[in-house]
Parts: C-alpha cells; sequence; structure tokens
C-alpha cells in the first residue's frame, strides 16, 4: 500500500508498497477512502521531532476484522478514530482502529463528511461527559444547565454543541469570532441559546447579557475548545463558585486559573484506552480517572452513527484538499497557519 510519513518540517514522505498493518483481536482493517486533519497531526510531528503517519481520522469500508470484533464485517461503510501515536494511521491506503471507536455510516453521509467527524467528535464527547460530568442523552437534566463553549466554531466546539443539544443541556452560550455565522445555525434560541463574538472585545461582560436574557444566574460548565490568547482565564473568570472547565490543550499551564474552579484536561486518547502510553498525562488520569475509557467510547460510536441515521449529528464543514496523499503537507501547513476556521481539511486517498 501507499502511506505518508510527516517529517518534523511538514514535507511529506510518499512511500510505496508498505506492508499493510495487521489489527489486533479487537481491531478492524479499514481501506482508506478519506482521511480528515486535526491540529494535533502537524504539532506531534513539528515539536517532537519525529517522522510519522501522523492522521487519526479515517472513513473508508471495513478490509478485516480481528477475531474477537463483534459488529463489523467486511465491506461495512465506517469511519473510525485511530489510535494515537500507534501504526496504522490514516495517511495511507489502508489504516488500523479499534472496532469500539468505529461506527457505522448511513448511505446518506459521504466518506468526506464521516472523515470529519471521529477525533473531534470523541474530544466533545470527553468533555461535556467525562470531565465535566454532564447527564448522558438518555438522562438528561431536569432544568436548564446552562454551558459556555468557547470557541465553538471549530470542530470541537460544534461538536460539542450538537451533543450537548441530543443531551438536552441548554442554554448554550456560544463564543465564536468569524465563524459565528456557522454557530448561528447550531442554537436553539427558543431554549435561550445564544452566541458571543469574542472580537467585540467584552466577552464577559456579554456572557453575563447573555445568561440573564435566558434567566440564568450561574453557571458551572464550560468548555474551552480553543485554549489560546488567555481564553481559558476569560472562560473561568465567567464561571460561578464550584464550576468546572474543560480545556483542550494537555500542554499548557492552567495553574492560573482561580482555586475554586475545577479544571480537567480533555485527551481524547482515554477512548481507546491508551493513556498509559503518555507518561505526561497520566498523572492526570490518576487524579480524575475516566473509569470504562474504552466502554465510553464504544457507547458513543454507538450514539455519533445513531446520531447521522436520525440526524441530529451532521459533519463539520470542510475543504477537500487536493492531491490526495500529496496534499497532507498543504492541509498541515495550512492548519499551522490558522487558515482552517470554521471547517476541516479533508484529503480523498481513493475514489469510490
Amino acid at each position: 500500500m501507499k502511506e505518508a510519513t510527516v517529517n518534523p518540517d511538514l514535507s511529506v514522505a510518499i512511500h510505496d508498497n508498505v506492508s499493510l498493518p495487521r489489527p489486533s483481536p479487537t481491531q478492524v482493517l479499514i481501506r482508506i477512502v478519506c482521511s480528515g486533519f486535526n491540529p494535533k497531526d502537524w504539532k506531534e510531528p513539528y515539536f517532537h521531532k519525529i517522522a510519522s503517519n501522523s492522521g487519526d481520522d479515517m472513513a473508508g469500508y471495513v478490509e478485516s476484522v480481528g477475531e474477537d470484533v463483534v459488529g463489523f464485517q467486511v465491506g461495512d461503510k465506517v469511519a473510525a478514530f485511530h489510535t494515537m501515536r500507534t501504526l496504522g494511521g490514516s495517511f495511507a491506503e489502508f489504516g488500523i482502529a479499534e472496532s469500539s471507536t468505529t461506527f457505522l455510516l448511513p448511505k446518506h453521509v459521504s466518506f468526506e463528511e464521516a472523515s470529519t467527524i471521529p477525533l473531534c467528535a470523541y474530544t466533545a464527547a470527553v468533555a461535556l461527559f467525562a470531565r465535566l460530568k454532564l447527564p448522558m442523552p438518555w438522562a438528561p437534566p431536569n432544568n436548564p444547565t446552562p454551558l459556555i463553549i468557547y470557541g465553538a466554531s471549530s470542530a470541537v466546539g460544534a461538536f460539542a454543541i450538537k451533543l450537548a443539544r441530543h443531551a438536552g443541556i441548554y442554554p448554550i452560550i456560544a463564543v465564536a469570532g468569524s465563524g459565528h455565522a456557522y454557530v448561528e445555525t447550531l442554537l436553539d434560541k427558543s431554549r435561550g441559546d445564544s452566541i458571543v463574538d469574542y472580537r467585540n472585545g467584552n466577552i464577559l461582560e456579554d456572557i453575563r447579557h447573555a445568561l440573564d436574557a435566558a434567566g440564568m444566574q450561574d453557571v458551572y460548565h464550560a468548555i474551552d475548545a480553543i485554549c489560546e490568547n488567555d481564553s481559558h482565564l476569560v472562560v473561568s473568570h465567567a464561571l460561578s463558585t464550584g464550576g468546572s472547565i474543560a480545556l483542550i490543550n494537555p500542554g499548557m499551564d492552567y495553574s492560573d486559573i482561580r482555586n475554586d474552579v475545577n479544571k480537567g484536561i480533555i485527551y481524547v486518547g482515554v477512548v481507546n484506552g491508551n493513556v498509559e502510553d503518555d507518561k505526561r498525562l497520566a498523572g492526570m488520569e490518576k487524579s480524575d480517572p475516566i473509569p470504562h475509557r474504552r466502554d465510553f467510547g464504544l457507547v458513543w460510536s454507538t450514539l455519533l452513527s445513531r446520531g447521522l441515521y436520525d440526524g441530529w449529528l451532521t459533519a463539520h464543514p470542510y475543504e477537500l484538499v487536493p492531491g490526495g496523499l500529496e496534499g497532507v503537507s498543504t492541509a498541515l501547513n495550512n492548519l499551522k497557519a490558522g487558515k482552517a476556521s470554521a471547517k476541516k481539511y479533508v484529503a480523498r486517498i481513493a475514489e469510490y
């Protein structure tokens, strides 16, 4: 097969005649049609100075399954979240994923659309239901539960809105900038949802006005899906005493957040059960563990699939990068340059 490895300078080497990866008993081998791109895909080779196939979002057809896999068969149309920092990533003609973080796709969802979903949707699920411990969709809250989402036009932020709405969490105060028009389409203003444009420069005041308009005095839950330019401080200052903030960037120092606010790091790798592979994060996991991590991923795989069939879950807007594997470098450099606003980059690896 062909496979692309990303060099530390974000150039890409295309390798021919690479052996197909072999799935473990719990994994599936996927013939990849489309790969999505995430910021971590450029950050890992760039900062760690190690060339790798750093892609994790894949969509395609099941090529083979491990002996312990249930629920999938050869030929199934699927999307999947590859286990980060392992072989078999998505910048190749074939890739590997755990069956617990693989989900079936309906006919009406394209592979391009599907490849925008996995990593960011699982990240949103970890943020909402593991880190913030909000009620799962089958047991929605009985009362309004305000939620602030900073970076709402990002893929993680947008999926957080979609999952939160499905779980009956409202009102949602969505903070966005140039992508605010897209975010508007995701909100339910009849339930008090509103958007705050951070470019106005009065974020805290505007959040307070939004809460007042929704009839809310306190807010105890927030996600910072950006973690840039002190956004974590802005969001934490908006929270009431005892509130919780979920933070997307595990590499930052958050010691300047108020002591009366609980902070939780969002590490999406937990859904594949591989947090032990990252010793830097192992202490965080031990201090605030997510029990039954693979079960959490499995449950959300089922829900993501069901959401696509039922229509409450949709893909993130995307831009198709031409050139297949040859376009990987372009996509990663564009991400590094901050050119993606309210969209994800997608590459088509094979025709279908």
